[in-house]
């Protein structure tokens, strides 16, 4: 299986529907954390309406608080052109342009049809590449609508070939909802990758119904070279009835096992999670964490709690 890099989304993504805010000094924290422990990449925050998601408010002031070589590594949400532009005066060079496969859920989502955010992309990528900076295509439900159901595989491909989206190095196919299963995954990322122009493919799963990991897995065997995951599955689209966490970073490490990670990095990571789960007072829904504090203690990957780390319940 060809490796992928992990991007965690926790600071975007994972907090969208968490009842309490992180100050901009737990975000950073949690940035540097994360970076020196060696994940590549990291989704730290939303240009959406701070009255709309809350959690996202201080994203620019987070901005502000980052170096550009921590910058380098950090992705942000964008829907439109002026979100880009605000970005991009602020530092940000990475943007993750995302508009939703099925109508219903672009007009919940972001207040417009899935063709007037196909429309302005070209402004997007035109605002990003001047100041030297890469754009995705981010496809929420490209597999399935809340409102609507199941999602034609060719809306996704038609969106993926139009001319408007041509600019964008990487696609993002994204399980909103987290009701795909693996051939299905398998299937679009493969259709994705021989069908449409040549970019990076990230995969953003979700855990709801128990595919987060065989779903990423499938992903990355039909060409994703990038996949999302957030801290013990934190998460969940507030745009999205029925939506649950992402897939949890620490258990998309440990089925793939990229030459970085290691036990020690691997009870870093646990720690960093059940701590900032506690904050928030929202379960760990990671089995890999549930496993390394297990009384397993020959098995190297098993470690035990670091000291006055937060008591945290674990989902069964």
């Amino acid at each position: 299986m060809t490796a992928a890099v992990l991007r965690d989304v926790t600071l975007r993504d994972g907090l969208q529907l968490t009842g309490k805010a992180l100050p901009v000094e737990r975000k950073v924290a949690i940035v540097r954390r994360l970076l020196g422990l060696g994940v590549p990449e990291l989704e730290i925050g939303s240009m959406a309406r701070p009255d709309l998601v809350p959690p996202m408010a201080n994203t620019m002031e987070l901005i502000a608080a980052l170096n550009p070589e921590e910058l380098q590594r950090c992705w942000v949400w964008v829907a439109t052109p002026r979100h880009v532009e605000r970005a991009a005066a602020a530092g940000v060079r990475n943007f993750q342009y995302c508009l939703s496969v099925s109508d219903a859920h672009n007009k919940a989502n972001i207040g417009r049809t899935t063709e007037d955010s196909v429309a302005a992309m070209p402004d997007a990528v035109r605002l990003a590449a001047a100041v030297g900076g890469s754009i995705q295509l981010c496809l929420a439900t490209s597999f399935t609508c809340p409102f609507d159901g199941p999602v034609d595989p060719e809306r996704v491909i038609a969106i993926a070939n139009d001319p408007r989206t041509a600019g964008a190095g990487d696609i993002v196919i994204a399980d909103t909802l987290g009701q795909a299963h693996p051939a299905q995954v398998a299937e679009l990322i493969s259709a994705v990758r021989t069908r449409t122009p040549q970019r990076r493919i990230v995969f953003h799963g979700h855990d709801t119904w128990g595919m987060g990991v065989a779903n990423t897995l499938a992903a990355i065997q039909a060409g994703a070279t990038m996949v999302d995951g957030s801290l013990g599955g934190l998460g969940g689209c507030p745009f999205a009835p029925g939506a649950s966490g992402n897939t949890s970073t620490e258990d998309i490490l440990f089925a793939t096992r990229p030459d970085w990670f290691t036990p020690s990095i691997l009870a870093a990571l646990v720690d960093e999670s059940a701590e900032l789960l506690a904050e928030l007072g929202e379960p760990n829904r990671s089995r890999t964490a549930e496993g390394a504090r297990s009384k397993a203690d020959a098995f190297e990957w098993v470690s035990q709690p670091s000291a006055g780390e937060y008591s945290v319940n674990y989902l069964p």
